[in-house]
């Protein structure tokens, strides 16, 4: 896959979203595509170990993409071989109402990862710029003291909601959280392909919902705030990644490789070393346990 260059995914300057390609073309088969995952996965699974071990940094992995970007089984395919005390997946769906009793970005404090974790985000923080902006009603549930009605919304809310963002993940990055976003960018006409199979097969019937035709109506809308997301909330310390999605093999490839680069760059992270007096006893522990004195 030598026309893959990963860094090019990495969102460091200002994009149009339209322009970045859905699919890449790699000239490689699955089977190979599915094999480097599987080393890859072995891989990210041993620096999980030593960052458990460790127990200075954790990892903040957040998704997002539209309806059928292929999230699921990403989240699936990419850490099935990280031991299952190592990782943790919060799927963030509608909120609760004791969660709108709190602020909007309470409830992703109390989800992000211990020392030595994985926290995977299916979808995130972000739908609060997103799903909110598209359907500005939703606003009104967190009963916010100044907004009364959607014409109350002030004109740069979105804005200081993405700074606030900002703001939460250089928190958490100063106290040793990695943080990694990826964006699925699927094209339209895949994610038309994707609900057809869900109506097709099924066994897939369960996951359709009417409601994913008249999300598909705003298809535009989302696709600006996505852009104007990925390019206010791209941080060194917290970069966004747009990973093309027509293809969920090499997707979940690409995302899995980012991961491993991006923490490879932190050789601190490594087993810790015994106390001098445990290393020059050891042959003397190994000698008892060899007896069987104990």
């Amino acid at each position: 896959m030598k026309n893959l260059d990963i860094d090019s995914l990495r969102i460091s300057e200002k994009i149009k979203l339209s322009k970045l390609p859905t699919k890449i073309e790699v000239q490689v088969d699955s089977d190979k595509i599915k094999s480097k995952l599987k080393k890859t996965r072995k891989e990210l699974s041993e620096i999980q170990d030593k960052m458990y071990a460790h127990n200075k940094y954790s990892v903040l992995v957040c998704l997002q993409g539209m309806d059928t970007a292929g999230k699921d089984s990403l989240i699936r395919e990419v850490f099935k071989e990280i031991n299952p005390r190592g990782v943790v997946v919060e799927s963030f769906k509608t909120p609760t109402s004791a969660e709108l009793e709190h602020d909007f970005l309470w409830r992703h404090y109390r989800a992000l990862p211990e020392r030595g974790k994985i926290s995977v985000f299916n979808r995130t923080h972000y739908e609060n710029v997103l799903v909110t902006r598209v359907h500005p009603k939703y606003i009104l549930n967190e009963n916010i003291p100044s907004i009364l009605s959607v014409d109350d919304i002030p004109e740069n809310f979105w804005k200081e909601r993405m700074k606030d963002m900002n703001n939460f993940e250089h928190h958490i990055s100063k106290s040793g959280t990695i943080v990694l976003k990826f964006f699925l960018h699927l094209s339209k006409e895949e994610q038309r392909q994707r609900l057809l199979r869900r109506l097709e097969k099924e066994k897939h019937n369960w996951k359709f919902s009417p409601g994913d035709l008249e999300e598909r109506k705003h298809w535009d809308e989302y696709q600006k705030y996505y852009e104007e997301i990925l390019n206010e909330t791209s941080t060194e310390k917290a970069p966004w990644f747009v990973i093309p999605a027509d293809d969920k093999d090499l997707a979940r490839y690409v995302v899995a490789k980012i991961l491993l680069t991006e923490l490879q760059k932190y050789t601190d992270i490594q087993n810790p070393t015994l106390d001098q007096e445990i290393i020059d006893n050891i042959k003397m522990y190994k000698q008892i346990l060899s007896e069987g004195k104990l």
